[in-house]
């Protein structure tokens, strides 16, 4: 690595940090229930990727079926695997200094305060829904049913994993039970801090 190549590596690690720092006011739990966003919903990403990279399960795991012909099912896994972890970032602009001012480089808009009803409306939402929905998705899967409460088909994405593969699955999916209580807290925190007076 050159000298340059080194200034610049350091310089965008230092603008990273500034960037995802905690504003003054964050309080500690806050910070830790924010930056552990992204990790509980990192290992079920990851299982999504690795059932396309080694082959795990058969096609209904993968979408087949279900999608429309022009999107292939490995490209769907792994581009919902991508989007679920940058969805799950956003939760980091709740303690930061770009979830209250939108970042200079926003053509027109960069500069400008972030109303707090702009970030805590969707955050709540967002919080209220995944805290419904994966509470239960993981309850009904653990009762052999489906969502709509009808037992599980034989085609289910989940009845082809057997043995550790169905225990790795549920272990991942596991800690996204979090995902909703740990951005509602944020949020909370979020709307203290930044409420009106």
């Amino acid at each position: 690595m050159t000298v340059h190549q080194a200034t610049a590596t350091g310089r965008l690690r230092a603008a990273w940090t500034r960037a995802h720092a905690p504003v003054p006011g964050v309080p500690r739990w806050a910070k830790v229930a924010a930056y552990a966003i992204p990790f509980v919903v990192l290992p079920s990403g990851l299982w999504r990727i690795m059932t396309v990279v080694f082959h795990i399960g058969d096609d209904a795991a993968h979408g087949a079926g279900q999608l429309p012909s022009w999107l292939p099912g490995p490209v769907y896994v792994i581009a919902l695997s991508v989007v679920s972890e940058l969805i799950a970032f956003t939760a980091v602009g709740l303690i930061a200094e770009w979830g209250e001012v939108l970042p200079r480089w926003i053509p027109l808009l960069g500069g400008r305060k972030i109303p707090p009803l702009a970030a805590v409306v969707p955050a709540a939402l967002g919080a209220t829904i995944l805290t419904v929905l994966w509470t239960t998705a993981y309850a009904t899967s653990l009762a052999g049913l489906t969502l709509q409460g009808d037992p599980l088909p034989d085609d289910f994405p989940t009845e082809s994993l057997h043995g550790w593969q169905l225990a790795f699955f549920e272990l991942t999916y596991a800690p996204l039970l979090l995902w909703g209580p740990l951005l509602a807290a944020v949020c909370f925190a979020y709307w203290r801090r930044r409420r009106p007076q």
